[in-house]
């Protein structure tokens, strides 16, 4: 799901629709909100999550994916933060008039933006993980990373952090488990927090 473009669309829809244009990072998280909440009126079109990789792509691959859907939707939402663009995509998303989310990352808007900020000076050496990134630890992090060529660099990579914190979006003790094996593949303490979906549900609600 991770890499792939994916769009739950059915054609053409009418001008009463949303259009979420999101990060295939979130991909599970929207259609979790989706279903929960009963919002027929939104539909979802994701970007491959391996943009994060290269940030600077972001911006364009946004604005394309909108331009595609004018016309044929009342309301273009993107479900972006800044994602390490430096303010690029939010001046983009400007530009062509459409809203997206608050906050510097996912890890941030998962929390709430407010409350991640309050104790962001007592984590500066934590390493942070979603739901989705504990699945796709491997193709996110490890590989990467060079570390599955060269695991000698662990240290060297990962040595000024303390603890990996897994925000969990759902209460998963597979998951649980797997995110405190991928603190110890990486030398770090392990701390568990529950997030839920954040400040995305509550930005969606408004779409």
């Amino acid at each position: 799901m991770g890499d792939a473009r994916m769009n739950d669309s059915a054609g053409p829809r009418c001008l009463d629709s949303v259009l979420v244009i999101a990060c295939g990072a979130l991909a599970r998280e929207i259609l979790a909100l989706k279903r929960m909440n009963g919002w027929e009126h939104l539909d979802l079109a994701c970007l491959p999550a391996k943009l994060h990789l290269w940030p600077d792509r972001i911006p364009d691959a946004v604005a394309a994916a909108v331009e595609e859907a004018r016309g044929r939707y009342g309301r273009v939402f993107v479900a972006y933060a800044d994602c390490g663009t430096g303010g690029l995509l939010a001046a983009r998303c400007a530009g062509l008039g459409v809203e997206m989310l608050a906050g510097p990352h996912c890890y941030s808007f998962f929390e709430g933006n407010a409350a991640f900020a309050a104790h962001a000076d007592e984590e500066m050496r934590a390493f942070y993980l979603t739901d989705f990134l504990v699945r796709q630890f491997d193709a996110f992090v490890w590989r990467p990373m060079g570390l599955d060529r060269h695991p000698e660099l662990r240290d060297m990579l990962f040595g000024n952090y303390e603890r990996l914190v897994y925000l969990a979006q759902t209460d998963d003790p597979v998951l649980s488990a797997e995110a405190e094996r991928c603190a110890a593949r990486l030398g770090l303490g392990y701390q568990r927090r529950f997030t839920g979906y954040g400040d995305l549900a509550r930005a969606l609600a408004l779409a």
